[in-house]
């Protein structure tokens, strides 16, 4: 599927809309879920962006990715949800866990000991920089979608980068650190 077909579509017909959903559902709730932390509060966003998107296909400028358009009606949504009253009575709790399949035990034990630790680092981290570092480095958009997506400048991207390597570089060894302090006592 071309990104640019959505450019000079009015209305899309269901084997379209399939295709739109299945390429981008997976990413659009990783998405949804790194803002709210909430698995089934990160459902409803996903499916919410899908119905606006459709909704207001017609919106749609081609200015930006198709990919930069859904994760900026996720995020819209995602602030809208949590100023509801619902959202402020939701716990957040959790992470995903890892379940890709490895060859060993232990090579799974370690892996996922790894990516917890990692995904851990990514969620402590104060939200501007959550949310940057998520998008720049998992989903891989450009400073330029950042800038479009956020409504920053990228100058700010830049230094919000910065300091989320920086912040998560100095939690992973402050980590390792104490892994080899409890490891000799």
């Amino acid at each position: 599927m071309e990104e640019n077909y959505l450019n000079t579509a009015i209305s899309l017909g269901a084997p379209e809309i399939e295709e739109l959903v299945h390429r981008y559902w997976h990413e659009i709730w990783q998405y949804a879920f790194f803002l709210t932390r909430h698995e089934q509060l990160a459902e409803d966003i996903a499916q919410d962006t899908f119905v606006q998107a459709f909704r207001s296909i017609s919106s749609f400028r081609g200015e930006c990715s198709v990919k930069t358009w859904l994760f900026k009606i996720a995020r819209n949504t995602a602030f809208n949800y949590r100023k509801s009253a619902f959202f402020r009575k939701v716990t957040l709790f959790g992470l995903l866990k890892d379940k890709t399949a490895s060859f060993s035990a232990e090579a799974h034990y370690f892996n996922n000991m790894l990516t917890d630790e990692i995904w851990e680092a990514v969620l402590a981290l104060p939200k501007r920089y959550r949310e940057i570092i998520i998008l720049h480095a998992h989903y891989g958009l450009t400073h330029a979608e950042l800038v479009d997506l956020l409504g920053i400048s990228a100058g700010t991207i830049k230094s919000r980068l910065h300091r989320a390597r920086a912040m998560l570089k100095q939690m992973m060894e402050e980590a390792e650190t104490n892994v080899e302090t409890n490891a000799r006592e």
